[in-house]
């Protein structure tokens, strides 16, 4: 039997979606500029200063009241637009990629971001909205979301949306899936000693390493489906003749649920453990970064951008194929209804994170990505929001699926 998803009680008026509809003429242009931009000008985790001020003073001359530098990180944006007793936030992400600039498109994401704050600041007042738009750096690495949301980035908002250009087609937002991964360092201490003579009394840290590498190369044939783990040597050694006192490795396990990341990182760790001994080595591990959880995409705003989707001319196809990729939007998830879909770069056939799809992010097919995710979202919050003021939740109870109730609404 075919379950029909959840879908809005209420949907947005004709007058608010005709003025979010008009309200294109005067932002296209301005976000098709950045998308450019901060294309052209790649930065890395945490360093996206220029993408950071770009963004602000686009939301400036909007009429937003703008922080850079907001939640404790250098390159977050905080913007807010009204004083309505409902607040949506919209994510925009900018950081790129070592090497081959916007290899992901977040240019598209973060200029996407910006005109949906935009467009949703022309009818805030009509709605009783705040609009806040949430610049968030270092989502390829680093997770500056969750420190964000650790800092209060979320804190009073009622739901929160982003959008992500890939290759296409547009798929289905509730099918779009991603996986939980946790990034750390496992050291390795040991005692120096002479490589090129007898050395009784070293103890050899890189041998660890290597010992520890191997049981993790072997144990992945006994990982279930869909978890993955990779790890590199980040600290080996500094001469040839000298016995290696300490190693670092780095280490990262994916897997479709927070859960089952834990249980494969713990059988990882006790390979480095038995590296350490097997060679007589101290060792410890800490974690390099916040772990991602993977996305749970709220099932009524997941319909209502279908839907938008849709009437803006394009079509979302079903996906039934494995979860890919992670992102910090996923803890987010967790604790704000939300919603992360894909929106083709239409005729786009590059796999993100490669040099091509870094060409493909920029163009008109990418410019109309932007366009209309920006569009797609404006009206998907004023769906919600039509939602909530006819006195129905985003979500019922532990929909999460961890024992995380969401707030409020």
């Amino acid at each position: 039997m075919t379950i029909a998803p959840p879908q809005p009680s209420h949907s947005a008026t004709d007058e608010v979606r005709n003025a979010l509809r008009a309200s294109r003429a005067g932002w296209s242009e301005q976000i098709v500029a950045l998308n450019a931009e901060i294309h052209r000008d790649p930065e890395l985790a945490f360093a996206e200063h220029r993408a950071a001020a770009r963004v602000a003073d686009a939301l400036r001359t909007a009429g937003f009241a703008v922080r850079v530098g907001a939640f404790g990180l250098d390159t977050a944006v905080d913007a807010a637009f009204g004083e309505g007793d409902i607040t949506v936030a919209i994510c925009a992400e900018y950081d790129a990629l070592p090497g081959i600039g916007h290899a992901c498109g977040h240019n598209i994401i973060s200029a996407a971001g910006v005109g949906a704050a935009i467009a949703l600041a022309s009818v805030a007042d009509t709605l009783g909205i705040r609009v806040k738009l949430l610049g968030t750096p270092a989502e390829e690495h680093g997770g500056g979301k969750i420190l964000m949301l650790q800092a209060g980035a979320w804190d009073a908002v009622d739901f929160s949306l982003m959008v992500h250009g890939g290759p296409g087609p547009d798929l289905r937002c509730a099918d779009v899936s991603t996986q939980a991964v946790a990034r750390f360092d496992v050291s390795f201490q040991g005692l120096p000693g002479h490589a090129g003579a007898p050395s009784p009394e070293g103890v050899n840290a890189a041998n660890a390493a290597t010992v520890g590498l191997v049981a993790m190369g072997l144990l992945r044939q006994h990982l279930p489906n869909g978890v993955r783990a990779n790890a590199f040597v980040a600290e080996g050694g500094e001469a040839t003749n000298i016995i290696p006192s300490s190693t670092r490795v780095r280490a990262e396990v994916r897997a479709d649920t927070l859960e089952d990341v834990e249980i494969a990182r713990r059988r990882i760790l006790a390979c480095f453990e038995g590296g350490a001994v097997a060679t007589g080595c101290s060792w410890s591990w800490e974690d390099a970064e916040p772990t991602y959880a993977d996305v749970v995409q709220n099932p009524v705003l997941a319909h209502s951008w279908d839907r938008n989707l849709a009437a803006l001319g394009r079509s979302p196809q079903p996906y039934t194929g494995s979860p890919g990729g992670s992102t910090d939007m996923g803890n987010v998830s967790r604790v704000v209804p939300s919603i992360h879909p894909l929106i083709a770069i239409e005729g786009c056939s590059s796999a993100p994170h490669t040099p091509e799809f870094t060409g493909d992010a920029i163009g008109p097919a990418a410019e109309g990505a932007a366009v209309d995710g920006a569009l797609a979202m404006a009206l998907t919050a004023a769906d919600a929001v039509a939602h909530l003021r006819a006195g129905r939740v985003l979500v019922e109870g532990d929909a999460a699926g961890d024992g995380k109730r969401y707030h409020g609404r």
